[in-house]
């Protein structure tokens, strides 16, 4: 099913019956992705006082209490609440849902321990995908790291040190208009900084100038038979007035 959506002053269309969903779903079970020393999902039937929340053993509905850290389990969208000694959420920060993005493919580069996404990694990626008007307004960046295995379906996170953004690439996004960043890392930053978090602070400039409307999603999986190019993103949270809700950030083809 095909829809126009106006969108920077220029028409597009995009089949909507023809999702591509860059997420990682969440899982009871030890297949499910973790990061930060977490543990994986629980879903639990409620059984008290008489009730009992699962058909199979016998209750009349199914109705379960899920227990899950957002950043830790799976694919989510971050605020500056993140990192900020004020309050602020992923309900009240994220007011737009619709963005046009560029999807990228970048091979993080060895620096001693660490693979980084370098700043002229960035700017080279940024000037081969982003295409001429009427697809200006890019707010959004997807960032595919390769190799791009399926393992990063059920991978295990903790203490491997992933890949990460240098904060110099992050403050050439914001100068170019990007709002929302998208990594199928467990974070943009390294694993153990010492707290210093310094691609985070620069990408919501906090404090001194802080950008509440931007938003980081972590731990997505952007399969291989998606290209690199330009795409519209639908990124769906649920309404947690928390830092962070887990996520589904959904790409559109753009047919014209």
């Amino acid at each position: 099913m095909r829809a126009e959506i106006q969108y920077n002053n220029h028409n597009y269309k995009i089949d909507i019956s023809k999702p591509l969903d860059i997420s990682i779903p969440l899982k009871a079970d030890k297949s499910n992705v973790t990061a930060y020393y977490v543990d994986v999902p629980k879903f639990e039937p409620v059984m008290a006082n008489g009730f009992v929340g699962a058909v199979h053993l016998g209750g009349s509905v199914n109705f379960n209490n899920i227990f899950f850290n957002p950043h830790g389990n799976g694919t989510h969208t971050e605020c500056v609440g993140h990192i900020s000694k004020e309050k602020y959420t992923i309900n009240q920060c994220l007011k737009e849902f619709f963005f046009l993005a560029n999807v990228v493919s970048v091979t993080p580069i060895q620096i001693g321990n660490d693979a980084v996404i370098t700043l002229e990694q960035i700017q080279k990626v940024w000037q081969k995908n982003s295409l001429p008007q009427p697809f200006g307004g890019v707010k959004a960046f997807v960032i595919r790291t390769l190799p791009n295995k399926l393992n990063k379906l059920t991978k295990q996170y903790t203490n491997q040190n992933s890949a990460y953004i240098d904060y110099r690439a992050v403050q050439f996004l914001i100068d170019n208009g990007v709002e929302h960043l998208l990594i199928d890392s467990p974070s943009i930053d390294k694993e153990e900084d010492g707290g210093a978090l310094l691609a985070h602070r620069t990408f919501w400039e906090y404090p001194k100038n802080t950008q509440s409307q931007r938003t980081v999603t972590e731990l997505i999986f952007v399969p291989n038979h998606i290209k690199d190019g330009t795409y519209f993103l639908n990124i769906q949270i649920a309404s947690f007035e928390n830092d962070a809700s887990p996520s589904k950030p959904i790409l559109y083809a753009i047919l014209s």
